[in-house]
């Protein structure tokens, strides 16, 4: 089966409005509703479709998202896994992810990473009352909102229950955020995501993760340190709670969400301004093409939304079967 050389017109019941970015994985369209809701809607490549075990983490990323609800996750509105093509349908967040954000306009102050810490944290109160560990919480699987951030990419989660895809010993997630029993390819529960949790504030104070990146990662994730003499005082003892060694050690998230608050008793705004301006100007590029018809490409304002849904659920040796095709 090959890559089609052209978008399509329509994705189940979506009318394909334009391309949102292309990946490892698939594609990612902007589409329509018939009664004219916005949606990301990924479809997964023809190669990656032919993988049995592919598609079946597919469908799992797909129950597991559809496990959650809350105010902070991007909720699923429509998929298919059996389809030729695969896909999945999410609510679509005119907003950038906090990597982006943090890319091009540098760390939060406090009082930001607070609230937005406090707001991830009702995230996974969700997401853990509905029985699923994240696993791969990170900077791109944030999504700043105009209300609030949504926590993105069921990829790689773990349902209470349910048979697990992977081996024991396996390693999956991303290095920089993982905890050091996802490292050690141990049962990640939920601590496990606060562990996470204390990485991603810690990048949104900083612009780094607390155990840096490249080879060494893994060593210092499981054994070393984290580096937090950037982070302000106020938030070093939470943040360093999060990131203790031991999961029995980390806090429980409603302490976590007690300690985030206590020195806030006035909210910042939110969003921050800047993001506040970037979600402006993708509102406006999407009242721009409301009533257009479909487009094989969408201004670059709107692209980076669908860097963050591109590549779950990818494993090295999928990537490595499908270079070896020559289809990627």
């Amino acid at each position: 089966m090959r890559t089609p050389v052209s978008d399509p017109l329509k994705v189940g019941p979506y009318r394909v409005v334009g391309r949102l970015g292309s990946g490892g994985m698939g594609w990612v369209y902007l589409g329509r509703s018939p009664a004219g809701r916005e949606v990301a809607v990924k479809v997964v490549r023809p190669e990656l479709a032919a993988e049995p075990e592919f598609r079946e983490r597919f469908a799992r990323e797909v129950a597991a998202a559809r496990l959650v609800s809350g105010a902070y996750t991007a909720p699923v509105i429509d998929a298919d896994t059996r389809a030729e093509l695969p896909w999945l349908a999410t609510m679509y967040v005119p907003g950038p992810s906090l990597a982006e954000a943090v890319r091009s306009d540098g760390p939060l102050p406090e009082g930001q990473v607070r609230r937005l810490g406090a707001f991830l944290v009702e995230a996974l109160q969700a997401v853990h009352a509905a029985g699923v560990v994240h696993r791969d919480l990170k900077p791109a699987n944030v999504l700043l909102a105009s209300d609030g951030p949504r926590v993105i990419d069921f990829g790689i989660s773990r349902v209470d229950g349910a048979p697990g895809l992977t081996r024991a010993g396996l390693i999956v997630g991303t290095p920089p955020f993982m905890s050091p029993e996802q490292m050690k390819g141990e049962q990640a529960g939920p601590p496990s995501d606060v562990f996470s949790l204390g990485g991603v504030l810690v990048y949104a104070l900083t612009g780094r993760p607390p155990h840096g990146s490249g080879a060494e990662v893994r060593y210092r994730v499981v054994l070393g340190d984290p580096e937090l003499d950037a982070v302000p005082p106020g938030l070093r003892p939470v943040v360093a709670h999060c990131l203790a060694k031991r999961p029995e050690d980390r806090p429980r998230l409603a302490e976590l969400l007690a300690e985030l608050v206590r020195e806030a008793p006035q909210a910042p705004v939110w969003p921050p301004p800047k993001v506040r301006r970037t979600i402006e100007v993708r509102v406006k590029e999407l009242d721009q093409r409301r009533g257009d018809g479909p487009s094989v490409s969408v201004p670059s304002c709107l692209m980076l939304h669908a860097q963050a849904l591109l590549d779950a659920g990818l494993t090295d040796a999928m990537v490595a079967r499908a270079v070896g095709r020559g289809t990627v």
